[in-house]
């Protein structure tokens, strides 16, 4: 089994320096700037290398969100809304949108979006896990919580931010909800691509790795009608992949669906079967091909189908099935069947879940004085004049990823790029 994903960009934004109004100086109020800034900065700075330690990314968020909840909530721990919620103007990029800025005098929309940049760095953390040619059980492990965590950062945005913000999402953007959406549910469907991995190496009952297959392909499916109503031109590319995806673990399930009915003596129904997975892996490998020429924002990553792990699904259901139509031609003589089997609808084990994200209590550094010497604005920039002036500085730099040799590079016939035993 690969671990071979689709990665959208990163999103760009540029420094903020915090530069609050004061009613009076105060030390205290002035390190609460300083912090943030320097909060801020570190995190974004981890970013766009892959390789960090996902624990070592996670703290960083919470030491950042610990501060940047003063600006969201009264520190007072009442609940109430921050008055300094509107206080300054965060300029944010989107992954699919490219790098023109959106910008918002708004608190909660400068959380949400970092909450999606580091979702999508440990997507891209998974990836990197898995440039080794062979994979021990650890490294599964890693990608699966790495996969594991950023479905749980997509839940915070979708639960928590999505509701709080008072401006339109952007058609498109990291904060539309079906965007939102299509990311969570791409996140859970990749890490339970680690289950089936792993219950295919300790050769599991058939019928189990059918229903995690399913419910994998299920996921994908999800994911790609999320974002059906989006134009092609902006998720068209992300779209392809999802439904390649759907189709390979469709094949998957319904190969391991034949092997099933197979032990139990049914070689018409496994038959019938093993068809409908060879029909859902020829469309997994058209749309590879439609994958690696459609235009997006991701990195061109080459055409999937040339990757060991597609080879192996293709080699494993065709000689089933020949030993099935063999079989039945000479012991069983049994009909088949002119619809497919029905699947396991859910598997009893293996299922992956979002990791929730524990959101961090504000910082000690927001004491009463310090929250209090700050100036709030009494009256907050509108949306027009917020685009306006996006449109007026231009676009934002883009993120200066690091490049990691052998993370969806283009395979050769060959190829055991990304496999896990």
């Amino acid at each position: 089994m690969a671990m071979w994903f689709h990665r959208n960009v990163l999103k760009a934004t540029v420094v903020m320096n915090f530069d609050f109004k004061y009613i009076q100086h105060d030390v205290d109020a002035t390190k609460v700037a300083c912090e943030l800034k320097a909060t801020r900065y570190k995190l974004l700075d981890m970013l766009p290398d892959p390789r960090g330690s996902g624990a070592s990314m996670e703290q960083a968020l919470s030491a950042y969100i610990a501060l940047l909840q003063g600006l969201i909530e009264a520190p007072d721990g009442s609940g109430a809304p921050s008055k300094l919620r509107h206080a300054l103007l965060f300029k944010w990029s989107h992954s699919l949108l490219g790098t023109s800025p959106q910008i918002q005098q708004d608190a909660v929309f400068e959380a949400a979006n970092m909450f999606v940049n580091v979702a999508i760095w440990f997507m891209k953390h998974a990836s990197t896990l898995c440039v080794k040619e062979e994979m021990n059980m650890d490294d599964a492990k890693e990608v699966h919580t790495a996969l594991r965590r950023a479905g749980g950062l997509f839940e915070v945005v979708q639960k928590k931010f999505l509701p709080m913000l008072r401006e339109r999402a952007r058609d498109g953007g990291d904060l539309d909800p079906r965007v939102v959406r299509a990311y969570r549910d791409q996140c859970t469907a990749e890490a339970q691509e680690v289950s089936v991995a792993r219950a295919l190496e300790l050769k599991h009952n058939p019928s189990l790795i059918s229903a995690l297959a399913n419910e994998t392909a299920k996921l994908f499916h999800e994911a790609d009608a999320a974002l059906s109503s989006l134009d092609d031109k902006v998720a068209g590319q992300w779209r392809k992949y999802l439904q390649l995806k759907n189709h390979f673990y469709m094949a998957y399930s319904y190969t391991y669906c034949g092997e099933n009915l197979l032990s139990q003596d049914k070689c018409g129904e496994a038959i019938r079967a093993l068809r409908e997975a060879q029909t859902h892996y020829e469309k997994a490998t058209a749309l590879c091909k439609d994958y690696a020429t459609t235009k997006g924002p991701a990195p061109r990553t080459g055409r999937p189908d040339y990757f060991s792990f597609f080879k192996k699904l293709a080699l494993s259901f065709k000689l089933t099935l020949e030993k099935c139509e063999r079989e039945n031609g000479f012991i069983y003589h049994q009909k088949v069947p002119t619809d497919p089997p029905e699947l396991e609808m859910k598997a009893t084990y293996g299922l992956a879940s979002p990791v929730e994200f524990q959101m961090p209590n504000h910082s000690p550094l927001w004491t009463p004085v310090a929250f209090a010497a700050i100036d709030y604005p009494k009256t907050s920039t509108d949306a027009a004049n917020s685009n306006a002036a996006a449109k007026v500085e231009g676009d934002l730099k883009p993120v200066n990823e690091v490049k990691i040799e052998g993370v969806n590079t283009e395979a050769k016939s060959d190829d055991r790029n990304c496999v896990l035993q």
